[in-house]
């Protein structure tokens, strides 16, 4: 006997997957994949064409600015913290600074 109702077929990021290796982990690797595929503004020249062209390495497609990052993310939450402590402030008094001057901004507006 023939079903009623043809198969529905995948799509999306997780199309391959199936209905293997559970509903949260297949969440979570399509929010990870749809980052990773998203353009990224280019820290050169400012535009929307950063694409990854291998784990780690990023290029900028309109000015050819070859950078690394993240494997998934071409700036990650511990780079960011490299970059300020690098600028000579202590990532300790960076975000209590962000934290003193938040309400400021807050409050004005």
């Amino acid at each position: 006997m023939k079903n009623a109702m043809p198969k529905a077929k995948k799509v999306g990021p997780a199309r391959g997957l199936g209905p293997r290796y559970g509903s949260t982990i297949r969440k979570r690797y399509i929010k990870v994949m749809t980052d990773m595929k998203k353009p990224h503004r280019c820290p050169s020249c400012g535009f929307p064409r950063v694409k990854r062209e291998s784990v780690g390495v990023w290029t900028c497609r309109k000015c050819g600015f070859k950078f690394t990052g993240g494997a998934y993310t071409p700036v990650t939450k511990l780079g960011a913290i490299a970059k300020r402590s690098a600028k000579g402030l202590p990532a300790e008094e960076t975000e209590k600074e962000e934290e003193a001057q938040a309400p400021e901004k807050e409050e004005t507006s």
